[in-house]
């Protein structure tokens, strides 16, 4: 990596305030917002008609989309800020893989806000879990990051319940199927006396098909937990839209 790349990631990780510039368009804004009047209307807010059970962007109300109907057993409630879609997508991206952790202050605030509006009643929330080889070769988990600024702003207390004890190929690059094959036994609950009857919050940035926290929830329940729920800076619509 190129040592001006270096220097970036530093100043973004560190003195970066996202408040100063719109996390979109970086122009200065100065007005304690993170996004500029003009950019938030370009915002894909997940605000229509979505599936109740996944809460994913469809055309029409529905109790179970073709995604989650029959998929998502495990999972009791899902929903998310956004619908996976520019300019969303690009910042989720820049945050995961390109150090700009200080775009997570931006979608904490939003997955706060969501929590509180959904009328959520979580006793713990957690965060989907990376391999230590994993998370020491990117520097952090920003899933992590995540619930402990969620937990911080709502009160939520997070608990750390789950490992991931192997590696996994790259989800993105799955089908369903091979999702759910590819994240077998990869999971492991503990601290399971406070996970036992308990309601628990999953914090992640991106629903895709669902198969990570499904196979999570699948666990926690095992292990005692009473409901599972996700909450997500974004998630995919079903591609058939219903």
């Amino acid at each position: 990596m190129r040592l001006k790349e270096l220097f970036k990631r530093f100043i973004d990780k560190y003195f970066y305030n996202p408040k100063w510039r719109c996390v979109v368009c970086e122009k200065e804004i100065f007005d304690d917002k993170y996004v500029c009047d003009e950019c938030d209307k370009e915002l894909p807010y997940n605000n229509g008609a979505i599936c109740d059970h996944c809460g994913r962007k469809v055309i029409a109300f529905e109790n179970y989309c073709s995604t989650c109907k029959g998929i998502l057993v495990s999972l009791d409630k899902c929903r998310s800020v956004y619908s996976y879609g520019k300019p969303v997508s690009g910042l989720i991206k820049k945050a995961k893989y390109k150090g700009a952790i200080y775009l997570l202050e931006f979608f904490a605030q939003d997955l706060s806000n969501l929590y509180l509006q959904q009328y959520f009643n979580a006793d713990y929330m957690t965060f989907i879990p990376m391999t230590e080889k994993a998370e020491k070769k990117r520097g952090y988990n920003q899933s992590k990051i995540l619930c402990e600024l969620v937990s911080n702003k709502t009160g939520v207390p997070m608990l750390d319940c789950i490992k991931k004890v192997t590696e996994t190929k790259r989800q993105a690059t799955l089908g369903r199927k091979d999702r759910l094959k590819n994240l077998d036994q990869a999971f492991r609950v503990f601290n399971k006396k406070q996970v036992k009857d308990k309601n628990i919050m999953l914090v992640d940035d991106v629903t895709t098909t669902g198969a990570t926290a499904e196979v999570i929830a699948a666990r926690l329940k095992k292990a005692g937990a009473k409901r599972v729920f996700l909450i997500t800076v974004a998630s995919t619509p079903p591609i058939d839209k219903y």
